[in-house]
Parts: structure tokens; sequence; C-alpha cells
């Protein structure tokens, strides 16, 4: 089947996931499958009614994580807990918690509970997109969040609320000359033998072309990275303007990646297989497409994977660009 056929064929609705390991391993796929056997995610709810939020300074949120925090941190509030953020300045790194995947969460009363100035480290218009991996080695959560978008720092927890910063981990200095943006960092627990690496980010580039791709990275530690100075992924390769917001899932004996298109080619979510090496890059299509109408709006991004007494989920980016609302899907 071509990409443009299986575009066609496929059809899932709004989603929602939750990442309780590292890197995600989802389990079985509906008969509705979307590629690669991925289940077909539909919309069950949003996560909480923005407009009820103590701190939602834009009215816009993007870049869900769901982490499964129970027996890994002492006292949690909840199970799981959600980072999400505003994009817009001034942004800030924001927490809401729950007992189950499929809500309702609760906002956590201090946010933001990282902003924009983090004296002497750093004072940026915003900050945004964070992402958290439970660290297995360090026994703590690690927050990746950008600001500027030139710029993704590391931030260390052993509670999922109080954080030490740590250092600068990309930035465009660290891409080749002419690169304008790094952000929207993913960090994946992934074995590359061959690199000496544990860890692999994802991520997008931007550059005087104004025309989006997917980057990518391995780290010994989580903290000093390699970055591969050409794109994993180029928009044009999948027929889109611009990509960005890529995460990593494991299925059967392979990796992928998954990310949005521009809204003006459709607001998907696109799928590549790119090999537990890094090495393949097998373009499957659509792997998820949004609600024509509320909350989606024709436009799906950023997804978060996990699973809850043996379901799938997928908690996502719904929404228009900076009018975007943080939504929760169910595997069928």
């Amino acid at each position: 089947m071509t990409e443009l056929s299986r575009r066609a064929a496929l059809r899932g609705a709004a989603g929602v996931g939750l990442g309780l390991a590292a890197m995600p391993v989802l389990g079985a796929g509906s008969a509705a499958a979307a590629p690669a056997g991925f289940p077909e995610y539909r919309f069950l709810r949003t996560a909480f009614d923005k407009s009820k939020l103590k701190y939602n300074p834009t009215g816009e949120l993007i870049f869900p994580c769901i982490r499964g925090v129970a027996g890994r941190i002492a006292n949690p509030l909840g199970r799981y807990y959600l980072y999400y953020a505003p994009h817009d300045a001034p942004g800030g790194i924001c927490l809401s918690y729950a007992d189950s995947l499929e809500g309702p969460f609760i906002e956590y009363p201090g946010n933001p509970i990282v902003k924009r100035t983090w004296n002497p480290h750093y004072s940026v218009s915003h900050v945004s997109s964070s992402h958290v991996l439970w660290n297995e080695d360090a026994r703590e959560l690690w927050l990746y969040f950008h600001g500027e978008n030139t710029t993704t720092r590391l931030a260390r927890s052993k509670d999922g609320i109080h954080f030490t910063y740590d250092k600068v981990v990309l930035s465009t200095s660290m891409l080749p000359a002419g690169t304008t943006e790094t952000s929207y960092a993913r960090v994946f627990r992934h074995d590359l033998p061959s690199r000496g690496a544990k860890y692999v980010m994802v991520f997008m580039i931007n550059d005087k072309s104004n025309h989006r791709s997917i980057g990518w990275g391995w780290s010994a530690d989580g903290r000093n990275w390699t970055f591969s100075q050409t794109p994993l992924i180029r928009p044009e390769e999948v027929g889109a303007s611009n990509i960005g917001a890529p995460t990593i899932a494991n299925r059967g004996t392979s990796t992928y990646v998954i990310y949005h298109e521009n809204i003006e080619a459709g607001g998907n979510m696109l799928i590549t297989e790119v090999g537990n090496d890094f090495s393949k890059r097998r373009h499957l299509g659509v792997f998820h497409a949004p609600l024509p109408g509320a909350p989606d709006n024709g436009r799906c991004a950023a997804p978060s994977f996990g699973t809850m007494n043996g379901k799938e989920y997928m908690f996502y980016e719904a929404g228009a660009r900076l009018d975007g609302s943080i939504a929760i899907a169910r595997a069928v």
C-alpha cells in the first residue's frame, strides 16, 4: 500500500497515551489497527477543562507527558503524573495528577513547577515542551524542556515536583550552521551498543528554510549527547512542509518514530520505522488522524503513550497550534 492510499484508508480518532516505562512497549493492537500493528485510538475525554485551571496564562496547552509514579516516588499525589505547558510566553512547566489514566486529572496548586526564570541558570521568554523520563539508574525523574526554542535543558527530581537544575543538553550550536531551532525533545532508554549509548533523544529541527524536520541523538548517561548532523526524517519525505514533536515506541521486534505533520498537510500523526539501530527509514503513513471537530479540530500532535490494566492509552495535543488542549484517547 502506498503512503497516500494508506492515508486514505487509515482513520483513527483523537488519541491519548502514557509512558509507564522509559520507552513504551505497546501492547496488542485491535482489528482496526494503525501501521505496524499499533492499535486504533479513539477520543475519550480531555484530561481537564483548561478554562478552569488556576494557571493557564495563554489559553493553550501543548506537549503532554504522562508518567506512572506509584512505587517510584514516596507519597505521590496520584498514581499518574501528567506534565504539560503553554507554548507562548511566559510558558511554564505544569503538573496535574490522577489515580487513573482516564482521569479526571487534578491541577497541582503550585504550577508552574518550572518557570521561565531560574537564577542563576537562565532567564528566557518562555519554557515549554516538558518531557519527563524515569531514570532507573538514578532513581529520579529527569525533565527535559526547552526555552528558548534554541535550547533544551535538563532538571532532575526525586518527587516529580521539586526539580534541581542540571545543564543544557541540546542547542542549535550543536547542529550545523543555519539551524534556528532545536526543541520539543523526548528522551528514552534505548540501547545502541554500536554507539556506546543507553539513551536516545528525538527532537524538532528548524533552519533558515523554515521547514521543520526530525533530529536525533544518543547518549551513554542521558546528560552528555552526540547528535546526528543530518535529519532523521525530512518533511518532504512524507509529503509535508513541517513535521515535529516526535516520540519513540517499540512494537514487536522493531522501533518506530511517531510525529505530526502541519495542519495544511492533513494534521495527522505519522509513523516511520527506524529499526532498533535507527538505520531504517520506512515511512508507513498515518498513525492517527484527527477528529474534524472538537477537541482536535483537524490537528493532533505530540503523543505520549501508556498502559493501565492491559488497556493502551494515548495522551496528545488536540487542536490548532496556539489553541491546544490535552486529550486522552483509548485503544479499541
